[in-house]
């Protein structure tokens, strides 16, 4: 079972934040990313969802990823998003057992290989 880490703005909905509040309207889940996020779901996946969102925006957040049908875990609130870095061991084998995806914002996940990092 793989545990996945995923940010939300520009990542599992469209980034807003570099808009005029009295501009931004609804979050919108970005192509292929609530289906990839059920299908990971329904394989046994451990999902959490970090966002550099503040705590206060907490039940918002919550709400939000509700009507999108985003499924997870856990939320880590308050994780800004200057920097994130995983660190994990490798396998006795050898073998990777971290990765890293950087996804060019806004624009889902249906244009990503997901077998490069052991999810179809």
């Amino acid at each position: 079972m793989k545990t996945i880490i995923c940010d939300i703005d520009g990542t599992l909905l469209n980034y807003l934040h570099d808009k005029p509040l009295s501009e931004r309207g609804d979050h919108v889940a970005l192509p292929g990313a609530v289906e990839k996020m059920r299908q990971w779901e329904v394989k046994g996946c451990r999902i959490i969802i970090i966002t550099g969102r503040r705590e206060s925006e907490r039940a918002r957040t919550v709400v939000e990823l509700e009507q999108a049908r985003i499924p997870y875990d856990m939320l880590l609130m308050g994780f800004a998003d200057t920097g994130r870095v995983l660190i994990n061991d490798v396998g006795a084998k050898g073998n990777c057992k971290a990765h890293a995806v950087s996804l060019p914002r806004d624009e889902g996940f249906d244009e990503y290989d997901w077998t490069q990092v052991g999810l179809e």
